[in-house]
C-alpha cells in the first residue's frame, strides 16, 4: 500500500462524490433537448452542436487541465473546473440564442468538466495505490460516476417538470457548486512517489511513438461517439417511437444503475486479464446489444432491456483504458496523457453528439447513426485487440 488506508478511503469518497455530481449532472443534459428546442423553435441540431461544441472543448482542454494537474495539483485544477462548470450552468438557464447556448453549455461547462471529470480525478487515485490494486480502485472511482447518473436524471426530470428548465438549471448549478468545497478531499500525500523525473515534452514524444497509445486512443473515439449520441438523443428516439417522455429518462437511469456494476466489474477483471482484450470484447458487446436494439419490436421493455445492457457495458472502458495508460508509461503524467486519450474520446462524442442532430434534421430519422454506431463497435474491437501492456523499456529499466 503506497499510503494508509484513511487517505485511500478519504480520497475515493471526495473523488465519488465529485464525479457523481459533475457526470450526474452532465448525463442530464438530453432532457433539455425538447424544451429548449420547442420553447425557442430551434431544430435538434442547435442544442445538439451545443452540446457537441461542451464535448469537444472537453477534450481539447484535458490535455491541458490534465498537465496542470500533474504539475500544480488535482486540487486546484478540481476548483478551476467547479467553478466554471457551476458558471456556465447559470448562463445556460439564461441563454436564448444559439450563440449564448454555445457559449454556457458548450464553451464554459466544457472547460469545467476538463477539472471535474475522470483523466483529473482517476489520475491522482491512479498515485496513490499500487499497481495490483489500481485498475480496481479505478472501477470504484468510476462507478460512482454512474450512480450519480443514475441518482440524478430523475431529480432534473422532476426539477424541469415543476420548475422549468431554466429554473433547473439554477438548482443544478447550486449542486455543481458542492465540488468547490469538496475539493479538499482530493490531495496527494507527499510520500507518493510518481516515478522517475520525465518532462512533458519527453512524456509526450514517448507516449506519440508508441503505437499501443494510438490504437488506444483511436479506440476511445468510439466509445465517446456511442456513449454522447445515446445520451443526447436516446430520450428524443423513444418519443420518436411513441413512448412516453419518461421512457427516456429511465432509460438513461438504468444505464447509470448498471454501469455501477459494470465499471466496477471491468475494474476487477482488469487487474485480473488483458485490459485492452478486455476491451475488444466490451466494444463487440455494444454492436450486438444495439442490433439487438433495433431489430426486436420496441416497446417499454425492450428499451429497459437495452438500458440495462448498455449500461453494463457504458463507462467500463474507462478504468480499462486509463489502466492501460497507467501500465504502460506510468502514473508521473498520467492526467496528462489520460487527457490526450481522452481528446479522442472527445473527438467521438462530438461527432456522436452533433451527427445526431444533423442527420435526423435532415432525414428525419437516427437510423443512420446507429448503422454507424454498429460499424465503430467493429472498428475499436480491432484497434483495441493487439495493444499491449507491456511497461515501456523506460521503466523496465528502473524495475530491473
Amino acid at each position: 500500500m503506497r499510503t494508509s488506508a484513511n487517505s485511500i478511503f478519504g480520497l475515493l469518497l471526495g473523488s465519488s462524490l465529485i464525479l457523481a455530481l459533475s457526470l450526474g449532472v452532465r448525463h442530464g443534459f438530453g432532457l433539455f433537448l425538447p424544451p429548449m428546442s420547442l420553447e425557442f423553435g430551434w431544430g435538434r441540431e442547435v442544442f445538439a452542436f451545443a452540446i457537441a461544441l461542451q464535448n469537444l472543448i472537453w477534450g481539447l482542454a484535458q490535455p491541458f487541465t490534465g498537465a496542470f494537474a500533474d504539475r500544480f495539483g488535482p486540487r486546484k485544477a478540481v476548483i478551476i473546473g467547479g467553478v466554471l462548470y457551476a458558471v456556465g450552468l447559470l448562463c445556460m438557464a439564461y441563454a436564448d440564442t444559439p450563440g449564448s447556448l454555445s457559449l454556457s453549455a458548450g464553451l464554459l461547462i466544457g472547460i469545467g468538466l476538463s477539472g471535474t471529470s475522470f483523466s483529473v480525478i482517476l489520475g491522482v487515485v491512479g498515485r496513490a495505490v499500487s499497481l495490483e490494486k489500481r485498475s480496481m480502485a479505478m472501477g470504484i472511482a468510476a462507478a460512482a460516476g454512474s450512480f450519480g447518473q443514475f441518482a440524478m436524471l430523475p431529480g432534473t426530470l422532476g426539477l424541469i417538470s415543476t420548475l422549468g428548465w431554466s429554473l433547473a438549471l439554477l438548482v443544478l448549478a447550486v449542486l455543481v457548486g458542492l465540488i468547490v468545497p469538496l475539493a479538499r478531499m482530493i490531495s496527494e500525500p507527499a510520500q507518493v512517489s510518481h516515478g522517475p523525473a520525465q518532462s512533458l515534452r519527453e512524456a509526450l514524444v514517448e507516449a506519440c511513438r508508441h503505437p499501443g497509445f494510438c490504437l488506444l486512443a483511436l479506440g476511445f473515439f468510439v466509445c465517446g461517439f456511442q456513449v454522447v449520441f445515446i445520451g443526447v438523443h436516446l430520450p428524443a428516439y423513444l418519443v420518436d417511437q411513441h413512448l412516453p417522455a419518461m421512457a427516456g429518462t429511465t432509460v438513461l437511469a438504468l444505464v447509470g444503475l448498471f454501469n455501477i456494476f459494470g465499471t466496477y466489474i471491468a475494474g476487477w477483471l482488469g487487474g485480473r486479464w488483458s485490459k485492452p482484450r478486455l476491451l475488444s470484447a466490451l466494444y463487440l458487446a455494444r454492436g450486438v446489444v444495439i442490433v439487438l436494439f433495433l431489430w426486436m419490436p420496441l416497446s417499454l421493455w425492450t428499451a429497459y432491456a437495452f438500458g440495462i445492457a448498455m449500461g453494463l457495458l457504458w463507462l467500463s472502458t474507462v478504468p480499462l483504458t486509463n489502466g492501460t495508460v497507467a501500465s504502460v508509461f506510468g502514473v508521473r503524467n498520467l492526467s496528462m496523457l489520460g487527457g490526450i486519450v481522452f481528446l479522442f474520446h472527445q473527438l467521438g462524442a462530438f461527432l456522436g453528439g452533433w451527427l445526431g442532430g444533423y442527420l435526423y434534421d435532415h432525414t428525419g430519422s437516427y437510423d443512420l447513426v446507429w448503422y454507424i454506431s454498429i460499424g465503430l463497435s467493429l472498428v475499436a474491437a480491432l484497434l483495441n485487440w493487439p495493444v499491449s501492456e507491456q511497461p515501456v523499456a523506460r521503466l523496465q529499466q528502473v524495475n530491473t
